[in-house]
């Protein structure tokens, strides 16, 4: 193909993606960033381990999620809303009051470095843990759920 119409069909292109982009700005879903009220937490084993569990776990398994700027910008806001909302659902440090149906797991993703997901540690350098704040992580999720004695190593 010659360069002249090769040049035909960036311009257009880059305008349709421009404008495509501009479109699905308009797409509600991933933009409410309202986090739900805390209705309970669990009782830690110790502070420590919130802490812990705050810096690697609480912006997908709380209601305390922290939302950063790109999660504003479609099509990125749609995947952010939907690991948070999988997230909560499967386990919510907020809502103990409630039956956590993985809760007895979150132990077990840690130690098998399933959590915190690997796409969410670049944007999240605070959720890299180093290996002892990973057993610690761990311990405390065991005794904090009462899953310690499952897991022996």
């Amino acid at each position: 193909m010659p360069e002249k119409k090769k040049r035909r069909f960036v311009k257009p292109l880059l305008l349709g993606l421009i404008t495509l982009a501009a479109v699905i700005q308009l797409v509600p879903y991933g933009r409410d960033h309202t986090n739900p009220s805390v209705t309970g937490e669990p009782q830690w084993d110790s502070a420590a381990t919130r802490d812990l569990a705050k810096r690697a776990c609480f912006d997908c398994h709380s209601n305390e999620t922290v939302w950063p700027w790109y999660s504003h910008v479609a099509p990125i806001s749609w995947l952010v809303q939907r690991d948070v909302d999988e997230g909560r659902e499967k386990l919510n440090f907020s809502e103990w009051d409630r039956p956590q149906k993985e809760a007895d797991e979150a132990a077990e993703a840690v130690r098998e470095g399933e959590m915190p997901m690997w796409i969410y540690l670049p944007t999240h350098p605070e959720a890299r843990l180093t290996d002892a704040e990973t057993q610690a992580l761990i311990s405390g999720l065991e005794a904090t759920t009462g899953t310690k004695d499952e897991h022996k190593d």
